[in-house]
């Protein structure tokens, strides 16, 4: 039987207790909400935090959808299963919808949260290539206040992000502009697996020409989840099928995939090239 090791247990009340208590406890402590990714891995005692602090509590400070002055905002204690529902969401970026429903399977996306999905660090996460396709910025919370940090900074490495060990991630802001159309393509072994290779795609039209565009990646070794360079070349181009194509080769030079049991690295280089392409397929044509 695999049991974790001794650790404290402490429930926050409030955001500013949550943060009163990471720095009680130091770096060794581990905030907990939907626990699906910290829990097996302490079982197996990868993971091996002194204590856990508890901020299911929370929902009514961190659990929040809403479209506050010009961004759509969401908490970071909102459930997988509650941004799929929020028409507030889904209708301005569908891409939320896409990815939310082949995120793992019902008893995950009712119970893990965006904030959760982000701060772990995976680099097969969803949702970092979705919020990185829609340049969202993460508002981080510590003992000073609040600072902003864009996603596309957020994830230093495998398993590390811009969080301080006495910080905690509240919000992810997304901007709403006009014009603007957003899809997600994952290719998964079975239903609710870790995607083999997944992209997002976010594009705003004006005028005929691409003036923004988003390229998430995500299981596919993309820097920061994102492909700079194939969003670059879109923009001042019409939204057709030839310079999708080209993105997505641009794309998938971009990404260092690796051989495991999903499938060898150039089968993930080419899916990394067709799902861009597919994802901006849809996106445009969700404008």
């Amino acid at each position: 039987m695999q049991v974790p090791a001794t650790f404290e247990y402490e429930r926050a009340d409030s955001v500013p207790h949550a943060i009163a208590l990471l720095e009680r406890y130091g770096p060794e402590a581990r905030i907990v909400a939907g626990g699906h990714s910290l829990i097996p891995m302490m079982k197996l005692r990868l993971a091996q935090p002194e204590a856990l602090i508890d901020i299911n509590g929370l929902a009514g400070e961190l659990g929040r959808i809403a479209v506050e002055g010009g961004e759509l905002a969401v908490g970071a204690l909102v459930r997988h299963a509650e941004l799929l529902e929020s028409e507030t969401a889904t209708d301005l970026f569908p891409i939320f919808r896409d990815a939310e429903r082949v995120i793992a399977d019902p008893i995950v996306r009712n119970r893990g949260t965006v904030g959760g999905s982000l701060c772990q660090g995976d680099p097969s996460e969803d949702l970092p290539a979705v919020f990185a396709a829609l340049r969202a910025t993460a508002v981080i919370q510590g003992p000073g206040g609040l600072r902003a940090v864009p996603v596309r900074e957020f994830h230093r490495g495998p398993y590390e992000t811009a969080v301080e060990p006495n910080e905690l991630l509240v919000q992810l802001r997304v901007p709403v502009t006009p014009g603007t159309g957003s899809a997600y393509e994952k290719v998964e072994r079975r239903a609710g697996d870790w995607p083999v290779a997944a992209a997002g795609a976010v594009l705003t039209v004006a005028d005929g020409v691409i003036t923004q565009a988003g390229i998430g990646l995500t299981a596919v070794g993309a820097e920061n989840f994102c492909a700079p360079e194939a969003e670059r070349h879109l923009i001042g181009r019409p939204p057709a099928a030839e310079a999708f194509a080209e993105a997505g080769r641009i794309a998938a030079g971009h990404c260092e995939p690796h051989a495991d049991q999903r499938g060898p690295a150039d089968y993930k280089r080419h899916l990394a090239a067709e799902l861009t392409r597919r994802a901006l397929t849809r996106a445009a044509g969700r404008i």
